[in-house]
């Protein structure tokens, strides 16, 4: 199942940024030319940190092993502090968390475009645990980058919880 974030950016230029269900991301932007001619042109950073944190935040959610492919095995999570590398030990991590249903809900989502066509993605937010009262503040960041196929891949991620 595809999930599509069509944006219009400009007369004749379109974003489509597509998740797909193995969790990689495509994309394909291009621009008619006065000559008639298509082109590429750069990705927009805002609508790939859109469509990965609509995308991520579900799927952790509903699935968090549906996670894995986001990741490859020289992806990093720090957790609270704790370093782990690799898919499988980030996915391990991420389903060996002491609760089973949860719900984010994102305050706000910032994002810069990094070097070699990657986008840095902040997301701040909260987290409502099954069965809790009071939801926990969050704070994580994404550093997705693309492969020469034309996807992304979360190559660090940073997640730490806001205690006030």
């Amino acid at each position: 199942m595809a999930e599509r974030s069509p944006g219009a950016v400009g007369i004749g230029v379109w974003v489509d940024l597509v998740f797909l269900s193995d969790g990689h991301a495509t994309s394909s932007r291009s621009h008619c030319s006065n000559s008639g001619e298509e082109e590429e042109i750069p990705m927009d950073p805002d609508a790939v940190a859109k469509a990965f944190v609509d995308h991520y935040y579900s799927t952790f959610d509903a699935n968090r092993a549906g996670l894995g492919n986001l990741y490859q095995e020289g992806s990093m999570l720090t957790f609270e502090g704790q370093k782990i590398q690799g898919s499988q030990s980030i996915v391990a991590k991420l389903t060996s968390l002491p609760f089973q249903q949860c719900k984010h809900n994102i305050t706000t989502v910032d994002c810069q475009p990094s070097g070699a066509g990657g986008v840095l993605v902040f997301v701040s937010g909260t987290l409502q645990l099954a069965g809790e009262q009071h939801a926990l503040k969050f704070s994580q960041m994404f550093h997705l980058m693309p492969t020469p196929q034309g996807s992304f891949y979360v190559l660090n991620d940073i997640f730490r919880l806001n205690y006030a």
